[in-house]
């Protein structure tokens, strides 16, 4: 008989042992890695029309949603954000002008590549979550979605951009 108690505690713990390698796997990278504790909630409810093999689509007049804190559920500690992390990196500068300062700096831009990573074993996304993806992308949240899984090998990480 299976204990579905034992199994959840096990699930939640593997859950967490691969969120900590995509982590130092990322920041091995040179990623800064943060956890991001905000969530999307849609306002109107939710309606999602997906057919297998084919893309997802969002009903527009139900996408009025906004961002909230993420609520923690059951007394966890742990944070239940939508994605897991966010990470950014720079990409480089990029000169605004050519005036020089009192101290002699150059006034320059600095452009950042921010992504949000999202950790899942398997690959795969509900049809809730993808609809949080396209809403990231549409209001320009995040430059791109991530989707970690767990590759054939042994130890390997899937890095997959959500379209």
């Amino acid at each position: 008989m299976i204990d579905h108690k034992k199994q959840g505690k096990r699930n939640r713990q593997a859950g967490a042992r691969f969120e900590l390698k995509v982590r130092s796997d990322l920041e091995s990278k040179g990623w800064i890695v943060d956890r991001w504790t905000n969530n999307v909630e849609f306002l109107d409810g939710l309606s999602v029309s997906a057919e297998k093999g084919k893309e997802i689509e969002v009903n527009r007049f139900h996408m009025k949603a906004r961002l909230i804190k993420a609520k923690s559920f059951m007394g966890r500690s742990r944070t239940n954000g939508f994605p897991d992390f966010i990470a950014f990196r720079q990409e480089g500068e990029i000169n605004q002008c050519k005036l020089w300062l009192d101290d002699g700096l150059q006034n320059t831009k600095i452009v950042w590549n921010i992504v949000g990573v999202e950790c899942k074993s398997n690959g795969y996304l509900d049809k809730t979550e993808k609809a949080k993806c396209v809403w990231y992308l549409k209001n320009n949240i995040f430059s791109k979605i991530l989707i970690a899984s767990k590759g054939k090998k042994r130890g390997k990480i899937i890095y997959k951009e959500f379209s």
